[in-house]
């Protein structure tokens, strides 16, 4: 039906005659001579009708905007002057020949081009027309090459893909399941997969020693701009390896991604600790583009008389922090205040600052409520820590250890977008790093013991070490971050049953583990391979190399920010038939 796509055309085609299909884009009447825009996924073809070509011309003048055509012509050249470089097929156009609607349609309910201004809600429930927009096709289309790269490396280092269930057990990896009831045996659940954790662990006991995938996953967990319910990761497992050697394939990996998608060069990936990465930066992502550091002073504040500060700084479980905000003494009072509200959202009770006006002067050089509660030789040493000079602007943070990091972290990543510290220049675009040596174990907000990645993580202890005191134990875990964003994250595994029977009992689930993972318990007694690995979010590393801001810009059918798809209208009620078959009796609201 075609012998070209629309964006194929050059000056090398001129004089060929040829055949094109695709939807209306747009559609002029200069003077009696029509021109239809003619698009498909690969780009848009300027068309002519004049009357000369009778039927054609009368066929043209009947279509309008997404209309779907089939169509004959000659290229030409562009006459001289209307040549349009903003377009990759600009110099030439198609004479049109013949001319055949293969479907009209309604008027779309939002313009599919760069002026669009629909809302999402419009977009969302109808995606199908989004999709057309060439931005869409697109992301969709990068979203294919990087799929496509990603799986050559990997089989290029000699692994396999294998897939794994989609239905399974319900497992205690942080996040709630979405279950699924099983006809067959009534009363039971499937769970559709958090990860393929379990499995391509018993993938690396099979002996298959090195596995790939690229997994949809399921978490029915609250949402944000970069999470969805439904997910993609690149899911990597390999046996008898190390932590550098897990760390060196991912580094290769988008390395070798970045420079053959995008023509960027990514530099060596530093490597920060947890502790380092919580300490500098307040976040266990860290946007190494921003320059902004926290520095700890809860040393200079135990002995001050000002209980905001002495407090947390002689609390084991407290933390104080300063911020330095260069040129930051050019923001007003009501901006100060805009931040203070903004740190309220991460549990921060205030915001105490200090405006560096003219340092020679003193304590008269600087602007600051907080200054009558605190020793002037304090001051002094604080502005010396964090190197502040005139015109700077220092904030502070002192409250219980993770609510400082939250809150001063965001402050910081905040500040460094607003006050343009972050370089946009090629060459700092990417900031990669990794993230190693985690904590085991982190307390929840209701006091119980839960794993930071999860519960088959090895831990870098022996099991009594373990077990004597849970909190101090690190594990062999590490997290792939890039501009600010957790890309993925990995660890070496438990292959030992003593050890994972250890972890079990810390987190105080040793007796049902037995019925959970008695599969993975009795596995690891035959011979498992000590074996480790990464997932990497697909879907969020689309969206970093789209230069998008949401995961949803780069998955064809997203759900919104409840879990609902807008188009299908799913979830949805079942009838009583299908439940009954179930053996499923819903409960009143």
């Amino acid at each position: 039906m075609r012998s070209h796509y629309c964006g194929e055309f050059n000056t090398a085609h001129v004089g060929e005659q040829v055949e094109v299909a695709g939807w209306v884009h747009r559609r002029r009447d200069h003077g009696g001579v029509i021109f239809l825009d003619i698009r498909d996924r690969t780009g848009i073809v300027q068309v002519v009708f004049d009357p000369d070509t009778q039927e054609s011309f009368a066929t043209a003048d009947r279509v309008r905007s997404e209309y779907v055509l089939h169509l004959t012509g000659r290229v030409r050249p562009r006459p001289e002057g209307t040549v349009n470089p903003d377009m990759a097929t600009g110099e030439v156009e198609v004479l049109g020949a013949t001319l055949e609607i293969l479907n009209p349609s309604l008027t779309p309910p939002f313009q599919l081009d760069e002026y669009s201004e629909a809302g999402e809600d419009v977009r969302l429930r109808y995606r199908y027309l989004d999709l057309r927009r060439p931005e869409m096709q697109q992301r969709l289309h990068m979203r294919a090459v990087i799929t496509s790269a990603v799986r050559r490396h990997l089989e290029n280092a000699g692994f396999w893909e294998v897939e794994t269930p989609t239905l399974t057990r319900a497992t205690p990896e942080g996040a709630r399941d979405y279950l699924v009831p099983s006809r067959t045996h009534p009363g039971a659940f499937f769970a559709l997969p958090q990860s393929p954790q379990v499995f391509k662990q018993l993938l690396m006991i099979s002996g298959m020693d090195k596995y790939y995938q690229i997994a949809r996953c399921y978490r029915d967990e609250d949402l944000r701009a970069d999470r969805q319910p439904e997910f993609t990761q690149i899911d990597i497992e390999a046996s008898f390896v190390t932590e550098q050697d897990v760390m060196a394939l991912t580094e290769g990996m988008l390395k070798s991604l970045f420079a053959d998608v995008l023509g960027s060069k990514l530099d060596d990936f530093p490597v920060l600790t947890w502790a380092e990465a919580m300490s500098k930066y307040g976040s266990d992502k860290p946007d190494l583009r921003n320059p902004l550091v926290l520095t700890d002073i809860a040393d200079l504040m135990r002995d001050v008389e000002f209980k905001v500060f002495n407090g947390p700084a002689n609390d084991p479980q407290g933390r104080v922090v300063a911020l330095r905000a260069p040129g930051g003494g050019q923001l007003t009072r009501k901006v100060i205040d805009g931040y203070t509200e903004f740190v309220g959202r991460y549990g921060a009770r205030g915001l105490a600052y200090i405006k560096v006006n003219d340092r020679a002067a003193g304590t008269d050089g600087l602007q600051s409520p907080i200054l009558k509660f605190l020793p002037e030789t304090v001051v002094g040493q604080v502005l010396d820590r964090v190197g502040a000079v005139d015109g700077d602007l220092v904030f502070f943070g002192a409250d219980k250890f993770g609510v400082v990091c939250d809150a001063m972290g965001a402050l910081r990543n905040e500040l460094g977008r607003e006050l343009g510290l972050i370089s946009e220049a090629p060459e700092h675009k990417w900031a990669p790093c990794w993230v190693v040596s985690w904590p085991m174990f982190e307390t929840g907000r209701d006091g119980v013991l839960a794993p930071a990645h999860h519960p088959f993580t090895r831990p870098t202890c022996t099991p009594e070490a373990l077990l004597a005191d849970p909190l101090a134990a690190r594990a062999a875990a590490y997290d792939v971050v890039l501009n600010g964003y957790e890309l993925g994250g990995g660890s070496l595994r438990i292959h030992d049953q003593t050890m994972q029977q250890a972890v079990f009992d810390a987190l105080n689930i040793g007796q049902e583990a037995e019925a959970k993972f008695g599969f993975l318990l009795d596995a690891l007694k035959l011979g498992c391979p000590p074996h480790g690995g990464i997932a990497l979010g697909l879907d969020r590393l689309v969206m970093l190399m789209t230069d998008t801001h949401a995961i949803r810009d780069v998955i064809a059918f997203p759900k919104t920010q409840t879990a609902a798809c807008l188009m299908t209208s799913a979830p949805s009620p079942v009838d009583e038939h299908q439940l009954r078959e179930l053996h499923i009796r819903l409960r009143p609201q």
